[in-house]
Formats: C-alpha cells, sequence, structure tokens
C-alpha cells in the first residue's frame, strides 16, 4: 500500500494513528528476520536491491529469493553458483543463470532499454567471469550492452579493429587484470566516462589484482574512474547511472 493510501485510511478513520505510522515505518521493507529486503532502493537511487551470494546460505538466498518474486520485485543475485541456482529455480520459476558470470536473473517484466549502448571491453578471456557480471547487471539495468572481447594489449591489433565500436558507447567499462593498462590505453582513445575494472587475474606480481588497480588509479590518461578489484557489478551500476542520464 502506498503512503498516500495509508494517510487517506487514517483522514478517513479506517485506521488509528498508531496503526499508520507503523505501517508507514514498515514501508519499503521486506522484513525475513536475517534479513531486510531494501524495496524502495531502486526509487531511491536507481539501483535495485541486489543478492550478493557469497557468505550467505543456500537456505537464505532460496528465502530472500522467494520473497522478492512473490513480491513483485525483480531478482539479480551475484557470486551466485550452479547448487544455488538449483535452489532459486524451484521458488522462482523462470529464473536464468548465467554461469561464467555466476549470476542469476528474473525480471516479471521485459525493461525498457537504452538507446545508448554500454560497451564492456576485457583485455583477456580469463577476464570474462567478471565483464559476463557486468554486462548481465548491466541489461537487468535496463542498458544496451556490447560487448567486446580480448582486445588486451598483448594483440593491441585486436582492438583498434572494434575501436568505432567501443567509441560509439555512451560509456566505457573496461576490464583488465595482470599489468591493468587496458583501460588507459582506451582511455586516452575516446572521448567518453571509462569505469575501469582491475581483476585478480595474473601472475605473483600481481598481488591479487592490486598491481592493476594500482596501475588504473594512476593512469595518465582523464576521464577514467576505477572500482574494487573484480567489482563487475559496481562498475555496471556506475556505468547503468551515467547510461540513462539525459
Amino acid at each position: 500500500m502506498e503512503i498516500s493510501e495509508l494517510l487517506e485510511a487514517y483522514k478517513n478513520g479506517s485506521s488509528d494513528l498508531q496503526e499508520t505510522l507503523l505501517r508507514i515505518k514498515e514501508q519499503g521493507i521486506e522484513d525475513l528476520g536475517f534479513a531486510k529486503i531494501d524495496t524502495n532502493r531502486v526509487a531511491r537511487t536507481g539501483i535495485p536491491e541486489v543478492i550478493y551470494s557469497s557468505g550467505k546460505t543456500e537456505k537464505q538466498i532460496r528465502q530472500i529469493a522467494e520473497r522478492m518474486y512473490k513480491s513483485g520485485i525483480d531478482i539479480l543475485a551475484t557470486r551466485a553458483s550452479e547448487k544455488i541456482f538449483q535452489n532459486v529455480k524451484e521458488v522462482v520459476p523462470g529464473a536464468k543463470f548465467n554461469e561464467l558470470g555466476k549470476t542469476i536473473v528474473y525480471q516479471h517484466q521485459k525493461k525498457e532499454i537504452t538507446p545508448d549502448y554500454i560497451a564492456i571491453v576485457a583485455a583477456g578471456t580469463s577476464d570474462l567471469p567478471v565483464a559476463e557480471e557486468a554486462a548481465e547487471t548491466a541489461i537487468f539495468l535496463g542498458n544496451k550492452v556490447e560487448r567486446i572481447y580480448d582486445v588486451g594489449v598483448a594483440g593491441i591489433h585486436r582492438l583498434f579493429s572494434k575501436i568505432d565500436l567501443i567509441r560509439g558507447a555512451k560509456v566505457i567499462v573496461v576490464i583488465a587484470g595482470m599489468e591493468g593498462a587496458l583501460a588507459s590505453v582506451i582511455g586516452g582513445l575516446v572521448a567518453k566516462p571509462v569505469v575501469a575494472v582491475p581483476t585478480s587475474v595474473g601472475y605473483g606480481a600481481s598481488f591479487g589484482g592490486v598491481t592493476a588497480l594500482l596501475a588504473m588509479l594512476n593512469s595518465c590518461a582523464p576521464g577514467i574512474s576505477v572500482v574494487n578489484i573484480d567489482n563487475g557489478f559496481g562498475a555496471a551500476c556506475q556505468a547503468s547511472l551515467i547510461n540513462h542520464l539525459k
């Protein structure tokens, strides 16, 4: 029930003051005891409540997904496993699993897709799990997405064959591990905002993505913002907010 309806009920006497105040307080929360689903987040921030699966039990994720499904809330779960998906699918018919990106998605209705697109650019095949998390998140948020994969600096000619497609995007998400150089290269070639994602891909001196993170933070190319290591979800959220600007 909307707040306006609650206030109208109080006005016409069908609800007393204490009941009305309690129900207003409960607006925007689906309380499961162990979790409180923020149903108003999308209205406040443009990004809906999302299930981060890591650290949660299969039972908890199943219960959260079931409540969201029954409440008419679209579902995106990140860092999910096949086993988690099988649990969710039992209570959310029609849920879809991206095995590479480890995402579960269910939408009650198709969203209107933006005319402008987000380019998801990945340096190497090993970076694809993060790239697919970003792509699935961006699509879930109502964005047109172009995937441009395996165009890292070790074979820079592969990038130039896709440069027009990259330049045509409203915002570009660049995903790279190792030394993280791809973000700087693209940042120096485009007149669009670049969201850089360092990945944990690389040998010992990559320090689990810290080398790529520091390289991206220290990029000489202007217009680059950087999210946390392996955070394809966060990059897609930032890119979606930019892509939806009028």
